[in-house]
């Protein structure tokens, strides 16, 4: 079996589940990826460059997820409204990716958790890993605070949702 590298962060949103998970399910295509977008997009396109998919933007509606769905050069794996997205990379890579989304109720809010995961093949895909893990690091930390902060405009909790959004502990990084 091989190993699976992961990268895990977790925050507190103060909004319910659905309205927590609304963001989630409108990343990509038309909406970006709150964060960071030319750098998702210069990503698509060096993919497209050496032979992948690229960039591509979906054609699905935003509320209507389900697995197949495209969303720029990820497909949808796994769905399940309200609580979870599991996308895996068509774009090219020295092992396989996924990146999942899921939300969990908590009390009167949600705890929102981002999962990286990465598949290596061989010895060039722990370098493509580490060699790259700032960039994610960076990436996926800032995703999840934009993330929690569109959360906190899509309804009643608004500002203060915002304001008292609060990050757990730390990162996890782990090969498993």
């Amino acid at each position: 079996m091989k190993k699976v590298l992961e990268y895990s962060r977790v925050r507190r949103a103060h909004c319910p589940p659905p309205q927590a998970f609304r963001p989630i399910q409108r990343i990509g295509g038309h909406t970006g990826w709150y964060f960071a977008n030319w750098l998702w997009r210069t990503r698509g396109f060096m993919d497209r460059c050496i032979g992948g998919v690229g960039f591509r933007r979906d054609q699905r509606g935003p509320e209507q997820l389900q697995p197949g769905d495209v969303v720029d050069f990820w497909r949808v794996e796994a769905f399940e409204q309200d609580h979870l997205l599991r996308l895996v990379a068509e774009a090219k890579m020295p092992g396989r990716g996924w990146l999942q989304f899921e939300v969990e109720g908590e009390g009167s809010g949600s705890l929102v958790r981002l999962l990286a995961l990465f598949e290596p093949d061989g010895m060039l895909g722990y370098a493509y890993w580490y060699a790259l893990f700032p960039v994610h690091w960076l990436m996926f930390r800032g995703i999840l605070r934009a993330l929690v902060r569109e959360m906190g405009t899509c309804g009643e909790a608004g500002a203060a949702a915002v304001a008292s959004a609060s990050e757990l502990e730390g990162d996890s990084a782990v090969a498993s």
